[in-house]
């Protein structure tokens, strides 16, 4: 199967490996479900660590979310961390930051130690918001510095508006650390890695039966079977109904990014820096100059249906031309939707099933550095290094309602732009 079209797809060329479909019977030490950033990274842990690993891919390697998103790299969880210290307490969510911290960390680390320059990892990430907050982001800024040691910078509304010529915005935090890249060519370079290590990565090979209850975990394909000690499944927003606990516990939320037609000139009469820029809005905008500021790539939107992106392209521009009247002549080139999964909690799920049986998905919309880390701290429970991956235990395999569950997301997403507008007109 094909990559769809997006921009990541174009950056690959025409001679992007594809992997061979598992034929036949394998016996490894440990099977990954799902080739997205969690899988691989679970994957590439573990064999850096001489254990045997395949992956097994429906589609191609980072073919959902992984491949298809903003490309944002920053710390923190879809769920917001006021409310991750209500369900955990304060100590716990803490150590959860941390984690998110470290995520980060450890992408950017990958990108260095592999030298995956085709990535284009460029720092910086704009947290701009849309009423007036001097006071609030200003002690969020001191509270990061004090509790985690990491450091990011206010900027007043005078300086936000010389780098985002816009009305809507007022004051911002900008992260140094943070930075944003190609998520895709970095997915495909961990991938790669895993098989120099020894690792094995079928595409095209979805997982049509399991057999869990035995000491060994048996995974079936339309044309092959792989036997392992553990099984991790980590396929995310495409994940079936191979096992109901899981399909029955997040829900898929389907995404939306576009890309513009090239147009550096009026570009920068917009956007005049090369971080990328996002708010604090549920669900709200997110986007980045690309090619060298030729281009625009702008996501926002979410949906609990799997809408044809067409219409959700015009509504991303309307957004655009709202953010940047200057810019509505700037036309849509390409659109692209994927699909995330998210538990009713927000938080990842993450832990073990049954003996031997792994489960890391339902990273929302926050998936690079969480991705990243879920999947370390998996191959830590097997390789029986650390139980960090207990730290997520709390938050568990709650029902995710099924269509009522997909209504109330709706529901709340209404509810959540809501109070967005109501706060930005109180600082009109």
């Amino acid at each position: 199967m094909s990559y769809i079209e997006t921009y990541y797809r174009r950056a690959l060329g025409p001679d992007a490996v594809q992997r061979p479909a598992l034929e036949g019977r394998v016996k490894v030490d440990v099977c990954v479900v799902g080739g997205g950033l969690a899988g691989l990274t679970a994957a590439l842990e573990l064999a850096r660590k001489g254990r045997k690993v395949c992956v097994l891919e429906a589609n191609r390697v980072a073919w959902g979310a992984s491949g298809r998103n903003g490309g944002f790299v920053s710390p923190g969880w879809a769920a917001r961390y006021k409310n991750i210290q209500r369900m955990v307490g304060a100590d716990h969510a803490k150590e959860l930051h941390r984690l998110s911290i470290e995520g980060m960390e450890d992408v950017l680390k990958n990108v260095q130690g592999l030298a995956i320059q085709d990535a284009k990892p460029t720092h910086g990430i704009l947290g701009a918001v849309r009423y007036e907050a001097t006071h609030d982001l200003k002690a969020h800024r001191d509270w990061l510095e004090k509790e985690f040691d990491y450091k990011i910078e206010f900027k007043s509304q005078d300086e936000v508006r010389q780098l985002l010529v816009s009305p809507r915005y007022y004051q911002a935090l900008f992260d140094p650390n943070a930075f944003h890249f190609n998520p895709l060519t970095y997915a495909r370079a961990v991938a790669a890695e895993i098989e120099r290590s020894g690792g094995q990565i079928y595409e095209g090979s979805a997982v049509v039966a399991v057999a869990l209850n035995g000491a060994t975990k048996i995974a079936k394909t339309a044309h092959g079977s792989v036997d392992a000690n553990d099984l991790v499944i980590a396929s995310g927003g495409y994940t079936g109904n191979l096992i109901p606990r899981l399909k029955h516990s997040y829900l898929p939320i389907a995404t939306y990014v576009m890309l513009t037609k090239p147009n550096r000139e009026l570009i920068a009469s917009a956007i005049r820096t090369d971080a990328a820029i996002g708010d604090d809005r549920r669900a709200g905008d997110y986007y980045r100059v690309v090619d060298g500021g030729e281009r625009i790539l702008w996501g926002g939107k979410i949906t609990t249906r799997t809408t044809e992106p067409r219409l959700l392209g015009r509504l991303l521009h309307k957004t655009m031309v709202s953010t940047y009247p200057q810019l509505k002549d700037l036309d849509v080139e390409i659109v692209w939707s994927g699909l995330m999964s998210y538990a009713r909690h927000m938080m990842p799920q993450i832990g073990q099933l049954q003996p031997g049986v792994w489960y890391c998905t339902a990273f929302g919309g926050h998936g690079m550095n969480t991705t990243t880390i879920g999947g370390r701290v998996i191959a830590e429970a097997i390789l029986g290094e650390t139980d960090r991956y207990k730290l997520f235990a709390p938050f568990g395999l709650a029902w995710n309602g099924w269509i009522a569950g997909r209504v109330a997301a709706q529901l709340t997403y209404w509810a959540y732009q809501a109070a967005d507008l109501f706060r930005e007109r109180k600082s009109v």
